[in-house]
């Protein structure tokens, strides 16, 4: 039987990885492995924030099993933290616990942090090898040269893309200050995501259904608009479906409702459930102040700015730049907009999204004043179209999703 690759032992470590999706935010997700002679002695995972990192896991899973880690080779899919925060850093309980060679799947994305856990482990005597566009190298070509042995003979740069597509959220967020966001829509062939009446469940069948709850549980926050409030009354929840077919609810994520008149009714969902403390109401410093005060002994309520509509002159509308950049510091990475034609619009057009997830259905509504997945003025010219890369399309049932980067 052949001995494992390097970089099948970091494929390991992003399935680890993977499985403390929607709880560790504001933290990244990683996953680590740690292998000896071959052979496998410990893994962990960052299960969530405030809990130790994978790499406390991974030593921590090989004491139990009655096995030093001394000499081990360690692969971790992000560069190990060398800062105090929550928890102590990482690179210094590397070190202590004698690990011989670290294999790192992504450089640290914080530009005061990155590579410096690499120098930390390099001035220990540890070797480093980090994944990259040639496979997995040395972390510079002054050490351990012999290390290129062992690099992947498969795509170059697949790897080290994985790693960083991982965690692109918390990229994002760590470097611009603001949530990554996802637009998120389910329509027709023909781009409609209801009738002219509002009809619109369901376009799409249960297994889209089903992808749309994960998309939920992988965010810190969704959003709509208080016109989905109204002609809806979504719950938006978490549900996960569980082995009989039956759904549970899931983790619970924050709940935001762009409403600059407060419109919003006391008796929606978002205002009247269980976790009404997870919903927040932005409303405009013009909404009328009875309304404001009656949500806001149910709801948090932020009374933002507001502009001219991205989506023309026709209304004010929330300054969403200023809301992102508050919602940053409120420590939400990833934002999903679930809302209408008009603030999908909002967000595409206006350039404040970094992804969309797209659901066709193979179905055909037409009709002109059928609801669009994006309305809004639209794109002036060819050249002020949205342009989409990195696309990858999904069967889902009868369904195909299609997800993309927001150039």
């Amino acid at each position: 039987m052949r001995p494992m690759s390097d970089a099948q032992f970091l494929r390991l470590a992003l399935r680890l990885a993977r499985r403390g999706t929607g709880a560790t935010s504001p933290n990244p997700l990683v996953g680590a492995v740690l292998v000896k002679r071959g052979k496998i002695i410990g893994r962990g995972w960052h299960r969530r924030a405030g809990l130790p990192h994978a790499e406390i896991e991974a030593l921590r899973d090989a004491q139990k099993r009655g096995h030093s880690p001394r000499g081990a080779t360690l692969y971790v899919t992000l560069e190990p933290c060398c800062t105090h925060g929550r928890t102590p850093p990482c690179t210094e309980a590397i070190i202590a616990a004698g690990i011989q060679r670290v294999v790192i799947g992504a450089t640290d994305p914080n530009p005061n942090h990155a590579g410096k856990g690499f120098k930390i482990l390099q001035r220990a005597g540890i070797e480093v090898s980090v994944s990259g566009s040639a496979g997995i190298l040395p972390a510079s070509s002054s050490i351990h040269k012999s290390t290129t042995r062992r690099q992947d003979a498969g795509a170059p740069g697949a790897l080290a893309a994985e790693c960083t597509r991982l965690n692109e959220a918390f990229n994002h967020w760590i470097v611009r200050h603001t949530p990554f966001i996802t637009v998120k829509a389910a329509m027709t062939l023909d781009g409609k995501i209801a009738t002219a009446s509002g009809e619109s469940k369901w376009i799409t069948g249960a297994k889209a259904r089903a992808h749309g709850m994960k998309l939920r549980h992988a965010s810190d926050a969704i959003l709509v608009g208080v016109n989905t409030i109204l002609a809806d009354d979504p719950s938006l929840t978490v549900r996960k479906q569980i082995a009989d077919g039956r759904w549970q609810m899931g983790k619970q994520l924050r709940r935001i409702v762009l409403d600059s008149r407060a419109r919003t009714p006391l008796t929606a969902k978002v205002v009247s459930d269980e976790w009404a403390a997870l919903t927040t109401i932005v409303v405009g410093k013009s909404a009328p102040k009875k309304r404001v005060a009656a949500l806001a002994k149910r709801v948090k309520v932020i009374i933002a700015p507001l502009n001219k509509s991205a989506i023309g002159n026709r209304q004010l509308a929330i300054n969403l730049r200023w809301l992102l950049q508050k919602l940053g510091a409120e420590n939400v990475t990833s934002l999903l907009v679930e809302g209408g034609g008009e603030m999908n619009a909002s967000f595409l057009l206006g350039g404040f999204a970094q992804r969309v997830a797209f659901f066709y259905a193979p179905k055909i509504l037409g009709g002109r004043d059928a609801r669009k997945a994006v309305a809004g003025d639209g794109a002036k010219s060819l050249s002020e179209i949205v342009q989409l890369h990195d696309v990858e399309w999904r069967k889902l049932g009868e369904d195909l999703l299609l997800t993309a980067r927001v150039v």
